[in-house]
């Protein structure tokens, strides 16, 4: 296997998860990639995060580029025997990543103007408003904290087929990319959140019923990846 190419530290993680009917969600991906399901149910979830120490193999981090917030909406798929995570949308504060990564791993990256603060209790206020031109307008705000011990989920749980991904993929005009990841499991914890605004989703196509139905907090996790290849 070739070596890792690029490192990332992803902090104050929340997933927040919403079930939908596969019928709503299978149409929005590629003929290719089949909808990975838990118990009949699709699963689309709103990741809001701070990214931080972004630098390639060997190159020490740089400033203005290497550390932004980031804001995922994601569903799960497989690709033949791949368990992945499709993106509809990843909104990011510096536009400098955005085009990068456009250009390099073909995600549907856009810029946002976001604002996040950490309190002393480890509560995290979250808001973003994307401003990309010509992208659907979207936004999110929230405040959202750790409600208990940190643990590692279970095989066979909710919690392990939302966050125990380590593969994305992406479309190209020369068809599907798979990116491999690397990372310890997750530190859980369970999580709550009060979210006052929030069109992510519906920027997409999905409209999210209600609360979110299943919340975990994260605080810290670095991970490698590899270059794009063809699935």
């Amino acid at each position: 296997m070739p070596p890792w190419v690029m490192h990332q530290r992803w902090t104050n993680l929340l997933f927040a998860h919403w079930p939908v009917p596969p019928r709503i969600v299978h149409p929005l991906l590629p003929p290719s990639l089949t909808l990975d399901t838990f118990d009949g149910e699709a699963w689309v979830g709103i990741i809001p995060f701070h990214m931080s120490n972004v630098r390639p193999r060997f190159v020490p981090p740089l400033p203005w580029v290497s550390a932004f917030h980031e804001l995922n909406v994601r569903t799960y798929v497989r690709a033949g025997d791949r368990s992945a995570v499709w993106f509809f949308s990843l909104d990011a504060s510096n536009p400098l990543a955005v085009r990068a990564a456009r250009a390099a791993v073909h995600l549907p990256y856009y810029d946002a103007r976001m604002a996040v603060t950490v309190a002393a209790d480890g509560s995290v206020s979250y808001c973003s408003d994307r401003t990309h031109r010509g992208a659907p307008a979207a936004s999110f705000e929230a405040t959202y904290r750790p409600e208990s011990a940190i643990y590692r989920a279970a095989p066979g749980t909710l919690d392990h087929f939302l966050v125990e991904r380590y593969e994305l993929v992406s479309m190209t005009r020369r068809g599907l990319t798979h990116v491999r990841i690397a990372h310890p499991p997750w530190p859980l914890q369970r999580g709550s959140a009060h979210i006052t605004r929030n069109t992510m989703a519906a920027a997409s196509g999905i409209e999210l019923v209600g609360e979110p139905a299943h919340l975990r907090f994260a605080s810290r996790v670095d991970v490698r990846t590899w270059l794009p290849a063809a699935v």
